[in-house]
């Protein structure tokens, strides 16, 4: 005689109700089995250590993206005949003209630079979102579809960011993977806008520069384009991290300790 309800929890931690009397006892185990996949405390680890390697990544897109240090536009040194020579700076949303002292300049640079020396500088927010004017700098004009189009796609890459660490959140308060390849989506699509959005950037800065051709001009991508291009590269490791973590029969579980099955 099969009593008439027991509780058995099996390996994997699911619980099942079965036992019906004795003609139903198959069906009891059939239709009263409930599946609860609880991740363990080494996944947890796992799954907490992917989010930090993601969280950088996401701290970097952040620390590029707020600043104006994308690109640097430099004259030559001796273009104006005086003591002093102008620089440009901007990124996606503001850009700055500086006037620097040409003594302070190494010797063996023949552009005027680098941003970092004391000097004068003026800076202005981009109307490409109020009025949606074209900026000047160095009397070239900027290709403001390729400049809304890299920061349109750098807040989106921000938006997916968000919700994967919402998926990451939820995941872990709830013990569940059930949100881990959501939040896998999200962080590789963020990365790869990131990544695109750098190189629409690119593309909007050799705009400027084939604009007009009466000022010569140095120009070098900034520390700012490398800390957003390696952020779009770490937020697409992470986002396969959290692929393998959400794979049913990953590595990584044949090294976790099994329960003890309890009837």
């Amino acid at each position: 005689m099969w009593s008439n309800f027991f509780v058995q929890q099996d390996e994997d931690g699911r619980i099942g109700v079965a036992g019906a009397g004795q003609g139903g006892g198959l069906g009891g185990v059939k239709g009263g089995r409930r599946r609860i996949h609880k991740m363990s405390d080494s996944q947890e680890g796992k799954i907490k250590l992917a989010f930090f390697v993601a969280i950088i990544g996401v701290t970097l897109t952040v620390l590029g993206m707020g600043t104006e240090f994308w690109v640097e536009l430099a004259q030559p040194k001796n273009f104006s005949g005086n003591q002093t020579c102008q620089m440009a700076h901007y990124g996606l949303w503001k850009g700055c003209i500086r006037t620097l002292w040409v003594a302070d300049i190494d010797p063996e640079r023949t552009s005027c630079g680098p941003a970092e020396l004391p000097g004068e500088s003026n800076c202005t927010y981009f109307k490409f979102f109020t009025s949606g004017e074209n900026a000047v700098i160095f009397k070239k004009t900027t290709n403001k579809k390729l400049n809304l189009a890299a920061a349109i796609l750098a807040l989106l890459s921000l938006t997916m960011m968000v919700m994967g660490s919402i998926c990451i959140a939820m995941s872990l308060s709830k013990g569940v993977p059930f949100f881990l390849k959501p939040a896998s989506f999200c962080f590789i699509l963020s990365g790869v806008l990131v990544l695109i959005s750098v190189l629409i950037f690119h593309q909007s800065v050799l705009a400027l520069l084939s604009s007009d051709h009466s000022i010569p001009l140095h120009h070098e991508l900034s520390w700012s384009v490398a800390c957003v291009g390696s952020a779009g590269a770490i937020l697409i490791f992470g986002g396969f991290l959290f692929i393998i973590l959400s794979l049913p029969f990953s590595p990584w579980q044949k090294c976790l300790p099994q329960k003890n099955s309890a009837t």
